[in-house]
């Protein structure tokens, strides 16, 4: 079966540009309970995969005689964080050599997108399949995998002796399967070799394959290798398995490389590791998080428009500022809930210019990465106002945001369980996409829910930045349209928590202590 591929180029990320980063994720692909529409044997599934719902991205190998395939030919994406990436497979029973998928059986498909891949538990997704009326089509399971920056390929061959007589009549069908370990304790399937005919001392030709592919550049990562005897029904018999790593692997042929199978002995033969080196390609200034010399970006405006009108209700106009959804340095660890000024112990910033001056600094040292999580955030500022409920502090959390949200069950209990506390907060969206998610945690048509609990009080303001761009240019003006809409909920909000307590306004201020950290408001 022809593959048709329409990969996007890798854009490495350049943090002194600022530029929309990439990360190549790898999608694995298996099936379980497809539909039987062959008569005398089990379906052939071939996937097809579409890529944004404009073009046909590739085909998978068919897998004669089963229902349920696990597909080896992987697909290799640039995910954008920043990014909606739709996504549909389609399931094919392949009964002839036709390229037209009209002559084929279709059993099924799903829609999805990738960040919903990723920002799966193991950043793995099962979906049942639709597409028929009235029919079970089985499910799907999608597993994404960030590719490291290994580029060496490796030639294997191995050999095995006196395997394990499964075949009645003659000897056995023998091929590998090779997989990867997955952090969860689950194994990926990367490759498979040719079935040799009829015998128990096979030799596999050589293959190439990718190292990142077996292991990901980890040489120490497990290698499972299951060996079976074909049978052309699709039942084939197990005949054994062995672990090993890439480091053993790379050993060579020696008696450390011999592996017991049963009661029969697989040999590796041999490991020649080449290296490829790919070209960068430039980096491109489309992010919104892009640094233009002459003009703030949306994030900095939307920063400055609200930040600029809080900041004179906050008394020592210390705001600790976090940042959410990058890789860290040194080690690019992720974080959902990290500094932009880089200091942990102590994130706050002296007023709005030294929000935007850590702003800027962050885009030049972490990588932005997804999944993008709200919740760990919004449980930040939370413990800030549940530590101070006595009216004396009211909490103001402003999040700028693209609209993708990968955590949206646990944001809108993360929100439900915040109204009760003396905070409000504002939700700013940047860019061109649909926003359908922030409208819903926003909760002025329907109150915001979790679990079957509705928030106590309606704590969440959302505006999109494209209804106050100014036609004329005119970014002053546009700031102070979006600031007068996204702060007109807060007096109400802070004035319902103070009734629902039966707090008063008292005469005089509390006296202020600098070693009160509680007196800033999280922006």
């Amino acid at each position: 079966m022809d593959k048709v591929e329409a990969t996007a180029p890798v854009r490495d990320f350049d943090p002194i540009s600022g530029s929309i980063p990439a990360t190549k994720v790898e999608i694995t692909v298996s099936c379980r309970n497809l539909l039987d529409r062959d008569t005398f044997t089990k379906s052939d599934p071939c996937k097809l995969f579409f890529f944004t719902m404009i073009m046909a991205f590739g085909r998978t190998e068919v897998i004669d005689n089963t229902l349920n395939p696990d597909f080896v030919r992987k697909y290799i994406l640039d995910y954008f964080f920043e990014e909606k990436q739709n996504l549909r497979f389609d399931v094919y029973d392949i009964d002839s050599k036709s390229p037209d998928l009209a002559k084929h059986d279709f059993l099924g498909q799903v829609h999805c997108t990738l960040g919903e891949i990723v920002g799966s538990p193991a950043s793995r997704l099962e979906k049942p399949l639709g597409g028929i009326p009235g029919k079970k089509c089985g499910t799907i399971i999608l597993s994404a995998e960030e590719l490291g920056n290994c580029r060496d390929y490796s030639t294997m061959q191995f050999c095995a002796n006196k395997l394990d007589k499964k075949d009645f009549f003659g000897k056995s069908d023998p091929f590998m399967v090779f997989y990867r370990s997955n952090e969860d304790g689950t194994f990926t399937i990367c490759h498979k070799t040719e079935v040799v005919k009829n015998t128990l001392n096979p030799v596999w030709q050589p293959f190439s394959i990718p190292v990142r592919a077996l292991c990901n550049g980890d040489y120490d990562r497990t290698i499972k290798v299951e060996v079976y005897d074909w049978d052309r029904d699709g039942s084939h018999d197990f005949i054994g398995e062995f672990t090993t790593s890439y480091k053993e692997l790379c050993r060579g042929q020696s008696q450390l490389n011999v592996f017991e199978v049963i009661v029969s002995l697989l040999s590796f033969v041999s490991c020649l590791p080449a290296v490829i080196v790919y070209m960068r390609n430039p980096s491109q200034s489309t992010s919104l998080h892009y640094m233009n010399p002459y003009q703030m970006n949306a994030y900095a405006m939307a920063l400055k428009a609200v930040g600029e009108i809080i900041q004179d209700y906050d008394s020592d106009k210390m705001f600790p500022a976090l940042g959410f959804g990058a890789k860290l340095p040194p080690d690019g660890r992720v974080s959902h809930e990290f500094p932009l000024n880089g200091n942990i112990d102590n994130p706050y910033c002296n007023g709005m210019e030294g929000i935007l001056e850590a702003y800027h600094q962050s885009l030049k040292t972490v990588q932005l990465y997804g999944p993008t999580n709200f919740a760990p955030v919004v449980n930040h500022v939370a413990s800030y106002a549940a530590a101070v409920q006595d009216g004396s502090q009211y909490f103001v959390l402003l999040i700028i945001t693209d609209g993708v949200i990968s955590d949206m069950a646990q944001t809108k209990e993360a929100i439900v369980n915040a109204a009760k506390l003396p905070m409000s907060i504002i939700i700013v969206g940047v860019g061109q996409a649909e926003f359908d998610a922030m409208v819903e945690l926003d909760g002025d048509d329907i109150r915001i829910s979790s679990r079957g609990k509705l928030a106590e009080r309606d704590i969440v303001q959302f505006v999109p930045f494209r209804d106050y761009m100014d036609r004329t240019g005119n970014h002053v003006l546009s700031m102070a349209r979006l600031a007068k809409d996204v702060l007109a909920e807060i007096p109400d909000q802070l004035i319902s928590y103070m009734k629902s307590r039966g707090i008063k306004p008292n005469s005089f201020p509390p006296a202020y202590s600098p070693d009160d950290l509680s007196q800033t408001n999280p922006v």
